[in-house]
């Protein structure tokens, strides 16, 4: 969400995807009894292996790889979470919004406690700017202490809340994201922006130290918040020095522009 912008050949047609389950269907009603629970196996494991191969590819951002992958798991269970999660995703990228959304419905109907798909479309949802309806997934997802990303689906639910002007509630999540997985730097310069509007600088100082370890260069957004920071904190070589990587990285900025401003108060 919160780097958090800058964090996939068509799939088959309907008719062209019930032919494949019909003879899906037609091929296990000829097998025995005794061979269909390995040929159940068997078929598990090959849309498995071609949903790992998706996501593989799908991190690598070669987008047509990872449909043929999701596609291809799809001819072996039409309804198949993962497939559906991950087909939403290509189609997310390439701004097909109406498909992204149906993929992930599927997924969720498929396994309505898929906590990644639920992240994902929460994700989906915020980028509709569906603000509450993106809470409602990224909560559900954040609820289940099992997931693995928890961390992740409560930072991207208290963005969704600061949205909202929940700030209270985001707060909350925030801080509950970072106790979890600390390095989260998109928590971070969110709790540092947060505490600096409240005037509790020494918290925004904390969080916003705790950010710019975490990435490799700032955003307009960030150096401009640690211009502010140093100007209340009186270190003026800090403020000259991030006023200074402002004007050469992001001259174009709005943060630049009230920087300049700033300048003349």
């Amino acid at each position: 969400m919160r780097n958090q912008s800058g964090l996939l050949s068509e799939l088959l047609s309907k008719a062209t995807r019930a032919v494949l389950v019909g003879t899906l269907l037609l091929t296990a009603a000829c097998v025995t009894t005794t061979n269909a629970p390995e040929q159940n196996a068997d078929l598990k494991k090959a849309e498995q292996t071609h949903i790992s191969a998706g996501e593989g590819y799908l991190r690598r951002g070669d987008k047509d790889s990872a449909r043929r992958h999701f596609s291809k798991a799809l001819t072996y269970d039409v309804n198949s979470a993962g497939a559906n999660n991950g087909i939403a995703l290509v189609y997310q990228l390439e701004q097909e919004w109406s498909l992204a959304e149906e993929h992930f419905r599927r997924a969720l109907r498929a396994d309505p406690k898929f906590a990644q798909a639920r992240n994902n479309y929460g994700l989906f949802l915020y980028s509709q700017q569906r603000y509450p309806e993106a809470i409602e997934q990224l909560r559900i997802a954040a609820e289940d202490v099992e997931y693995p990303n928890r961390h992740a689906a409560l930072a991207n639910m208290g963005i969704t809340q600061l949205k909202m002007g929940q700030t209270d509630e985001a707060v909350r999540s925030l801080k509950q994201a970072v106790s979890i997985h600390y390095r989260l730097p998109a928590a971070h310069i969110e709790l540092a922006e947060i505490y600096y509007t409240r005037r509790e600088y020494a918290l925004s100082r904390f969080h916003y130290g705790q950010y710019i370890k975490m990435v490799s260069r700032q955003s307009s957004r960030s150096l401009w918040l640690g211009i502010r920071l140093e100007r209340v904190f009186g270190d003026k070589d800090k403020e000259a020095s991030y006023s200074l990587a402002l004007k050469n990285l992001y001259p174009y900025s709005e943060e630049y522009l009230q920087y300049k401003q700033s300048l003349k108060k």
